[in-house]
């Protein structure tokens, strides 16, 4: 068998990119945004910052905040007819 090349963030050169304008330093509040559970979010990731960021196959989609884990929220996403568990810091989430 081969041996897959690349880690989690392969082929994301321009999905994960920021636009000029919105490049710099990020403010403190989307580090401590808090969200109630049953809340709809979306999922879009900053790529300032890698921990906590979710699988490039969910760049985009809204969710329903299940839960808490940490400083992570666990979110449900429908992922075409099966419904998954994702766990996403806060500066990856924007409210709906």
């Amino acid at each position: 068998m081969t041996k897959r090349i690349g880690g989690a963030r392969r082929k994301t050169r321009y999905k994960f990119k920021k636009p000029v304008r919105k490049q710099g330093k990020l403010s403190l509040t989307k580090y401590f945004q808090t969200f109630d559970v049953e809340e709809r979010v979306i999922l879009l990731a900053e790529p300032a910052v890698q921990k906590g960021m979710y699988h490039r196959r969910f760049h985009g989609k809204s969710g329903i905040i299940t839960g808490k884990r940490g400083n992570c929220y666990k979110i449900t996403i429908k992922d075409q007819s099966k419904v998954k568990e994702v766990i996403v810091h806060p500066v990856h989430l924007k409210k709906v």
